[in-house]
């Protein structure tokens, strides 16, 4: 079962129908999301816990409607004019919810986070989509447009928004799954970004190195040992036998240690001193 299913699932679930209020909101943001051929009204689905969900929805409301297989998808249809919604009050966080849940159950998908995040949800005109937008607005969740042939849709792409829908909407053991592996995929990203990096300051540290030795190399091949200062021998014979040390730790073995720069400019001096 893919995680959007999964979604739909825990949602059909939920227990709204001693709340007539409830049960309305989400049945018209089914129909926000349902395309309608003048007064009939269908809705096309391969998922058996939402088309039960909507099953329960219309009996709630006592509207008559039918119900059969078209390939592997289940077919409801019902006439617009037995749709009668009185206690819709768009004032009431409860009802907002209800609309947002209804909607994504009749044209959302989630896609598996282990993948990418995204949610979209379709809606059947340009106005319907405005109504979801303005809601899930209101519970300060921002949402993006987009329009494609046929339809309308809104989009989140943002992890830690699609958990505020999520939880917005009553999935709460979706949200806990969904979070265990945004977490989960962030830690090895952040680790990933790590190594990375210090990998790259590694290969700087080591393709420095190399210049370094090969101007000590070159500079006692010329036999211009001899002629170094003092401290620049020091720090050369500390760069031979410790080829893998970054600056800050070859300072810190001098007899007098001094700080990453003073090393650098050292060892500058010494590949100076080898071009010349």
């Amino acid at each position: 079962m893919s995680f959007s299913a999964s979604v739909k699932e825990e949602l059909s679930k939920i227990n709204i129908f001693s709340h007539t209020d409830i049960v309305e909101a989400e049945f018209y943001g089914y129909l926000l999301t349902i395309n309608r051929l003048e007064n009939k009204i269908k809705f096309l689905t391969e998922n058996e816990y939402n088309i039960n969900r909507l099953n329960k929805l219309l009996n709630k409301l006592k509207i008559n409607y039918n119900i059969k297989m078209q390939g592997k998808n289940y077919l409801i249809s019902f006439n617009k004019n037995d749709i009668k919604l009185e206690n819709i009050d768009i004032n009431n966080d409860e009802v907002k919810k209800g609309i947002v849940r209804g909607a994504f159950l009749g044209g959302g998908s989630i896609t598996d986070p282990k993948s990418r995040y995204h949610l979209e949800i379709r809606f059947e005109s340009d106005e319907a989509r405005e109504k979801i937008i303005k809601i899930i607005n209101s519970f300060n969740i921002e949402v993006k447009t987009l329009n494609r042939k046929y339809s309308y849709s809104i989009y989140i792409k943002d992890g830690e928004e699609i958990s505020k829908v999520l939880a917005l909407i009553g999935a709460s053991g979706s949200v806990l799954k969904y979070e265990d592996i945004r977490v989960l995929k962030e830690t090895k990203n952040n680790v990933n970004r790590k190594v990375n990096c210090e990998t790259a300051n590694l290969n700087k540290t080591v393709n420095a190195a190399v210049v370094q030795i090969q101007a000590i190399q070159k500079i006692k091949k010329a036999k211009k040992w001899n002629r170094l200062p003092t401290n620049l021998q020091e720090i050369a014979l500390l760069r031979l036998e410790n080829p893998e040390a970054t600056l800050e730790e070859l300072g810190k073995m001098l007899s007098e240690p001094i700080g990453k720069s003073g090393v650098n400019h050292r060892l500058k001096k010494i590949i100076e001193i080898a071009k010349g």
